[in-house]
């Protein structure tokens, strides 16, 4: 599935970012992991992401899981203590990766993008939003294990913001 390595091949990504809540002035810096496994027999890939806010004791965690994979589209299921479990759409190209969630039942809708960078890393970008319209933006890079942290300036060819 073209050159992409995050969440189409196993393997433990790390990452950090920023995160900005309508209802908080400041940006929160947290630090993420993903435990990327193999595809099952029935060509579901299981993921965990562990989610730590600098200055709060307790992680998040989401666990997801991407299938029925085509040609350019896949579908995402994610769960969490705070919503539940949501069912979105994925799509992707030789660039980036990315997904959403909308019109579900838990009242709760959002989007992440993953743009592959020249050394193999991903620029992040999301957005979520609730019924009672507090929005959380999020940016941030991802990596994988076997490589050290990219310098935030490094390798910004093929981004397109």
């Amino acid at each position: 599935m073209f050159n992409h390595s995050f969440i189409f091949s196993p393997g433990t990504w790390h990452g950090e970012g920023k995160i900005l809540l309508n209802m908080v002035e400041e940006e929160l810096v947290f630090n993420t992991n993903w435990a990327v496994q193999n595809k099952d027999f029935a060509g579901k890939v299981g993921c965990v992401q562990e989610i730590q806010v600098q200055g709060l004791s307790e992680n998040m965690r989401n666990e997801l899981s991407f299938y029925d994979f085509q040609t350019k589209t896949f579908t995402v299921d994610m769960e969490n203590q705070n919503v539940g479990r949501i069912v979105g759409t994925g799509v992707f190209d030789e660039k980036a990766i990315g997904w959403e969630f909308r019109n579900n039942d838990a009242s709760f809708e959002g989007y992440e993008t993953y743009v592959l960078q020249g050394d193999g890393s991903y620029r992040m970008k999301g957005e979520y939003v609730t019924s009672d319209q507090f929005r959380t933006q999020i940016e941030a890079r991802i990596w994988p294990q076997s490589k050290e942290a990219p310098s935030p300036d490094e390798s910004q060819e093929g981004e397109e913001e």
